[in-house]
């Protein structure tokens, strides 16, 4: 398995670790609930180093990311980030990234640790195909990745950084701290406030010891606590996130899932004339009157949680299935995402989800589940 420049850190701060996507990562620490409510109450350093990160950069960057992008590319200014998705020729969803433009002709794609090597191939498939002159690199292993996520966590970076926390969301900037250079964007998958740095793997140590500092676990005041991946998974089902491998997916088609700002149908918008693979689908989905199948939020009654793949319900007959569901800290009650037939239900509706032996009584609600500040 690789293994994280953050991995003595996870270590020595008493973390579980397991295998996920072909790495040993942190699942937690002090456990999944403590995680997430440090996380929404104050501040949460996660290590998502596993995730890709591919630099693309030359005369035809630009049109390799138009060509694989569902969102347009050539649109970005210089240090913006947009979150996009990757699809397939059917439509499905091959992945879904962040792309940051660094530069005129050089960008960062930030992908999924488990389609790192899929997304790979492809994009080097379409260079090969169409030709295009750029210099790909995938950069994963050569860089660490932490998300500093929580409602306190920009006061804390304002006594470090001016800048920083004047950054509008999905922006980024570039700082030099002693020898380092760091990325640091107003990004995150918590729906929490806060801020994504990527560094070289090899300033890591340097790193934790001076951004770190306030990163103290057995300390009950800290402003920041680590956290593991679990409590990362239970944040972003409160905040109606997206996951791939649940409600992303190549048997997905992307207008289902409630991200049409990520899809961009308009073919003559762009001006080198590409388009990008699976937009013909996408288009022949949307003028036949659109997906079949919608995504939404339950509320279940009872602690019981429903898991993905159980059939949603109205009285015997089925209208869809669950793709992933948990116990909410925040709410104090069970959530749910799932696909429905599109017209089938609405906000307040009642359903049932059939959980093996017994069935969970619910509701449809609005996405998100959660939203910081309000």
């Amino acid at each position: 398995m690789l293994k994280s420049p953050l991995h003595q850190f996870h270590v020595d701060h008493g973390a579980q670790m397991v295998e996920y996507a072909g790495w040993e990562m942190p699942i937690r620490y002090r456990g999944i609930r403590d995680e997430h409510e440090q996380t929404r109450a104050s501040g949460s350093v996660f290590d998502v180093s596993h995730m890709g990160r591919l630099s693309v950069k030359g005369l035809h960057a630009k049109r390799l990311l138009e060509r694989a992008c569902s969102r347009r590319i050539g649109t970005m200014q210089q240090g913006q980030c947009r979150y996009s998705l990757i699809c397939n020729e059917r439509g499905g969803v091959r992945d879904d990234v962040i792309v940051m433009r660094q530069d005129e002709d050089e960008f960062l794609v930030v992908v999924n640790a488990g389609n790192r090597e899929k997304i790979v191939e492809h994009l080097r498939a379409i260079i090969s195909e169409r030709e295009f002159k750029v210099k790909f690199e995938d950069r994963t292993e050569k860089t660490a990745m932490i998300a500093i996520q929580g409602p306190k966590v920009m006061d804390l970076i304002a006594g470090v950084s001016s800048e920083i926390p004047t950054l509008k969301r999905y922006r980024f900037t570039v700082k030099n701290l002693m020898i380092m250079k760091l990325i640091v964007s107003r990004t995150g998958y918590t729906g929490e406030n806060g801020v994504e740095v990527i560094l070289p793997a090899n300033m890591v140590p340097m790193a934790m010891k001076l951004l770190m500092k306030d990163v103290d676990p057995k300390d009950p005041d800290a402003v920041l606590k680590p956290a593991g991946l679990g409590a990362r998974d239970t944040l972003r089902l409160e905040a109606g996130m997206p996951l791939y491998g649940h409600e992303l997916g190549e048997d997905i088609n992307a207008l289902e899932v409630g991200i049409d700002f990520a899809i961009h149908l308009d073919k003559n918008a762009d001006e080198d004339g590409e388009t990008f693979i699976g937009q013909e689908a996408l288009i022949k989905t949307r003028d036949s009157g659109g997906a079949k199948r919608g995504l939404v939020g339950i509320e279940l009654e009872g602690k019981r949680t429903a898991r993905q793949g159980m059939a949603i319900k109205i009285g015997d007959e089925t209208v869809g299935v669950v793709t992933s569901g948990c116990a909410s800290p925040t709410l104090g009650k069970s959530i749910a995402m799932g696909f429905v037939q599109t017209g089938r239900v609405e906000a307040g509706s009642a359903v049932q989800v059939d959980a093996e032996r017994t069935v969970l009584e619910g509701r449809v609600v609005e996405l998100p589940f959660y939203k910081a500040g309000v």
